[in-house]
């Protein structure tokens, strides 16, 4: 989750909050690659989750990577809470449960991405490994209860805990039990945004099934390959999930700053402090309502680009594009990530040809995949055929998309061998998850501890 901001310049007109968006289109030769990957810490003897607090707790971590690294902290309430680099080098923040998250820096090629998201995995072993703990990768966690689950201390966190039941039968597994990869793409013109986030949009459901690698909850299979996925879709719906409005051929930041003013709010921060607004709009406290609440009710861009980060749609829209739809997995996967939606949006002939192959798709088709998905994965159905045919399509067309951008490292190789996990799962047409399943049925011997073994970092 990104820092929240304390930006004070008021809002005055809705026209600034389109601006806002707008303010993020870039030239191509300025487009980025900027690479969130989160993960779970736990103790090597017993495979126990990891407090806060403690002398092998995670403050204790983040001193530790703090001391290595140099970068500042961002504190809550007098506790630190991330760090951030000084000069643009990412930041490290906390989701609740103690997912442990880096936000990477803005990066023009995948073979810097997956350099920094190696360097960044060994620096965490450097001061984690004295610690005894180490880190999982996986899309949720697999072993313990939610009742067991540490709790981080920020701020927004509380109040997502007490405001999360209200509106979903899965939010506090969301929170706490679950971790993501996600990859944060720029785009050049309302135009090319439209272009793009339709094709996100449309892909998603893809996304989840190739990355589907979540099928254990409280120490036993959960009857889904993305159990991570299945918590989506009934979380706070009025946040997150599909939506419909994308579809239309003339979509564009407008649409998307009425839905967000709709969206009931998480909190302000006035002074450090953060104030509960889960029981008005965006657009009723630009009316007014929290004028009596909280000091200096009046809204700022600062509160704007908080709320932003509190929408949770399968694509995200801020002053670039979040793509939200994978499941957290191993290192080779984390570069995989990036490197399917680079191939497919940042080149012209590769987004050409997924507009054609997913333009004629409904709201209502891809809403269905998004259903099927988390329990049937690549086996779902999708127009007549298995998914991954689909994906077998898609593959091809991120493939010849990274091989046209040429980036090539120094021994002379592309960025398109970095797709290779992917394939390897549409070639055998099993997910990561199902591969899981198969071993806890039979040489784990129907017992989750293995996995802490076989999916550390």
């Amino acid at each position: 989750m990104a820092r929240d901001t304390t930006d004070s310049r008021p809002i005055e007109a809705v026209e600034e909050l389109v601006a806002y968006l707008a303010s993020g289109c870039k030239p191509k030769d300025a487009w980025r690659i900027g690479t969130e990957h989160e993960k779970f810490p736990f103790y090597v003897d017993g495979n126990l989750p990891v407090p806060y607090e403690g002398p092998r707790g995670i403050r204790v971590l983040l001193e530790g990577m703090q001391r290595l690294l140099g970068w500042d902290a961002i504190e809550d309430a007098g506790r630190i809470i991330g760090l951030v680099g000084p000069t643009g080098q990412g930041a490290i923040s906390l989701e609740p449960g103690g997912q442990f998250e880096l936000s990477g820096a803005a990066l023009e090629t995948l073979h810097q991405t997956c350099r920094e998201s190696n360097a960044h995995l060994a620096q965490l072993r450097e001061i984690a490994e004295p610690l005894g703990i180490r880190f999982l990768g996986l899309g949720a966690s697999p072993k313990w209860l939610l009742s067991q689950t540490p709790k981080m201390p920020k701020s927004r966190y509380d109040i997502m805990t007490a405001y999360m039941p209200k509106v979903g039968r899965h939010g506090l597994d969301m929170m706490y039990r679950t971790c993501t990869i996600q990859v944060n793409l720029d785009f050049s013109s309302e135009a090319d945004m439209r272009r793009k986030m339709q094709v996100a949009t449309r892909l998603q459901p893809l996304a989840t099934a190739l990355f589907a690698n979540s099928p254990f909850t409280d120490g036993a299979p959960n009857g889904f390959q993305s159990w991570r996925a299945e918590i989506w879709r009934d979380t706070d719906n009025q946040r997150a999930g599909l939506l419909p409005f994308v579809f239309r051929p003339d979509f564009g930041f407008a649409d998307y700053v009425e839905w967000a003013l709709d969206v009931p709010m998480y909190f302000v921060i006035r002074e450090g402090r953060y104030y509960d607004c889960t029981h008005v709009t965006f657009r009723q406290f630009m009316g007014g309502a929290l004028r009596d609440t909280v000091p200096d009710g009046t809204p700022t861009m600062g509160d704007w680009a908080n709320h932003l980060s509190t929408l949770f749609p399968d694509v995200r829209l801020k002053r670039f594009l979040e793509m939200r739809g994978a499941d957290g997995g191993p290192w080779r996967r984390i570069c995989a990530l990036p490197a399917f939606w680079v191939g497919l949006l940042y080149d012209e002939a590769a987004l050409d040809a997924a507009e054609e192959l997913t333009g004629g798709w409904s709201f209502e088709e891809v809403n269905a995949l998004r259903d099927a998905v988390p329990a049937e994965g690549l086996s779902a159905r999708f127009r007549n055929h298995e998914l991954r045919e689909t994906a077998r399509e898609v593959l091809a067309i991120s493939r010849a998309g990274l091989k046209r951008r040429a980036r090539l490292n120094r021994e002379g190789f592309d960025e398109s061998d970095f797709l290779a996990p992917l394939e390897e799962i549409v070639a055998r047409g099993t997910t990561s998850a199902q591969e899981l399943l198969t071993a806890f049925r039979t040489r784990w011997g129907g017992s989750i501890e293995p996995v802490f073994l076989e999916q550390a970092y």
